[in-house]
Formats: structure tokens, sequence, C-alpha cells
């Protein structure tokens, strides 16, 4: 069965990968039976764009997002995003993914940080105790 996780949120990606450097990108929403093994994927942004020989679909990606709109396995979501800024060092990652778990509490953030993608714990407190 497994752990399920519900992921929300996106990482912006500035300026936004073209075509050429994402049309072989592993990530792509793409793939062979709708599933993909990646924990997120590029969400792919279309813009027609008047050409002298006619008009044209120009193709771009301005965030990294959830792989799936449900609940999923994320076991491996820090090493995908982590994967990504990696892949593409000439471009700013920011923004955040909200994650929360099948447990009550079990809430947590991916960030990036200094190029890193982290891992971030809240810390809870009651309001009538110290």
């Amino acid at each position: 069965m497994g752990y399920y996780t519900s992921v929300t949120g996106e990482i912006r990606i500035e300026p936004p990968l073209t075509w050429a450097e994402i049309k072989s990108n592993p990530l792509l929403p793409e793939t062979e039976g709708g599933r993909s093994e990646y924990d997120v994927r590029l969400r792919i942004d279309e813009e027609t764009v008047e050409t002298d020989e006619g008009q044209m679909i120009r193709k771009t990606c301005s965030a990294l997002v959830p792989a799936w709109d449900d609940s999923f396995k994320a076991y491996h979501l820090i090493e995908h995003v982590q994967f990504m800024v990696d892949t593409f060092p000439g471009h700013t990652f920011s923004g955040r993914l909200d994650c929360e778990g099948e447990e009550n509490g079990d809430l947590w953030r991916v960030v990036i940080r200094d190029g890193r993608a982290e891992k971030v714990t809240p810390r809870i407190v009651w309001p009538d105790e110290d």
C-alpha cells in the first residue's frame, strides 16, 4: 500500500524554460500510461504567436507542479525537485510545494534555498501552552 501525501503549490522557474530546453525532459506531463515515475512534472504553457509563415504555438515551462492532482507516494519529491534545479542551472527556482501526509500534524514543505531543495517542517505550538 504505502503512505500517501497530498501535494499542492508550485515552484516557479525564471526565466521560463524554452521548448528546446525541455522537449526531451523526462518530467514532461505526456507520459506513457498517464503516470510518471517522478513526483513532479513540468507545467507547460502554450502561447499562439503570429509569424510570417502563419500561427505558431510556442511552448515554455514556467513552473514545477505535483505529478498528480490526487494524493500520491511522494517518497522522492525532494530528490526530483533537486534534479530539475541541477538540470537547469541558468534559471532561478522559487516558491514551494505544500505537503500533508495521512497522519494528523504531518505537514511539511519543499522550498528552494541557495539552489538546494529542502524539506521544511513547522513547529506546532498550542495557544494555551508554553
